[in-house]
């Protein structure tokens, strides 16, 4: 398996090249009347690409989060973190040092954009430091639709192998940092569809379900609280505060927790590292 993992990691910097141009990696930004918000440039989204889990969570970026704001979870946790090309290069022999064990990287975001310049670096560089690693993709139900935006992050970083150091991809799904409002204009039942849509076409491509990152607040909003995926879909929630609060309707506990900001997003698995190897297993 370790063989298999290395050849899936070369394949994966080849389609992925450093070298190869931001340009010809995406569509260009905003001609589909994308627009930043205030709120979105005021948490330091500066690109019409670069939302990232929990751009908006109260504490993030606007006002960062304290060293203070210590996890309060299960007996047993796993710290990680997780990184967009807002980090650029990361030093994972620091935060390897640091405790973590455990990193998602952004990959995609709608069907316009890939993390090409950064990813090969903190998707493959966390993988050979010996974090177990998994890619996220920010969703945009107003570029496109569901199957169409996993087809994307499958194509672009975000599948899945039986290597043991390979978590299943994540769908984040939570405020809207462009025009069009928090829901990018969708109804409750359209947003249920639009999700259920990306969940079940990442499951035909890859054989696993995928997580769900949000935070309770935008789930209940532009969901309606819905309990319909809590049953297959780890969740991850956002909450930049001494608890994780209350969780969406289904979920009667979090899989992962994103507690901070500072100096980076942080999180906590909610389970010992054994379990953190079975998540990744399958």
């Amino acid at each position: 398996m370790r063989v298999t993992a290395i050849a899936a990691g070369l394949l994966l910097a080849i389609s992925l090249s450093p070298t190869q141009s931001a340009g010809a990696a995406e569509k260009d930004a905003g001609k589909d009347g994308r627009h930043l918000t205030q709120k979105a440039r005021s948490h330091g989204v500066t690109l019409e690409h670069g939302a990232y889990v929990g751009w908006s969570t109260p504490g993030s970026h606007a006002q960062g989060g304290t060293p203070d704001d210590r996890p309060i979870t299960a007996q047993a946790s796993v710290s990680g973190i997780d990184v967009s090309g807002h980090q650029g290069n990361v030093d994972w022999a620091y935060w390897w040092g640091q405790g973590k064990r455990f990193a998602y990287i952004k990959a995609t975001e709608g069907t316009y954009y890939r993390n090409s310049t950064y990813f090969p670096q903190q998707y493959n560089g966390s993988y050979n430091q010996g974090f177990i690693r998994g890619a996220y993709h920010f969703a945009n139900p107003s570029d496109s639709g569901g199957a169409a935006q996993a087809d994307y992050f499958v194509n672009n970083g975000g599948g899945w192998s039986a290597d043991g150091k390979t978590l299943p991809g994540v769908l984040d799904i939570e405020y809207n940092p462009y025009s069009g409002g928090t829901c990018y204009g969708l109804s409750q039942s359209s947003m249920r569809s639009w999700i259920a849509a990306f969940l079940n076409r990442y499951r035909y491509r890859t054989g696993r379900d995928a997580v769900i990152y949000t935070t309770t607040d935008w789930w209940t909003t532009c969901t309606g609280n819905t309990s319909q995926f809590a049953s297959a879909h780890p969740l991850w929630i956002a909450r930049y505060a001494s608890a994780p609060g209350t969780l969406p309707a289904g979920w009667g506990y979090y899989t992962f927790w994103q507690y901070t900001s500072s100096p980076l997003d942080q999180n906590t698995f909610n389970g010992a590292y054994d379990r953190l190897q079975a998540l990744a297993l399958g």
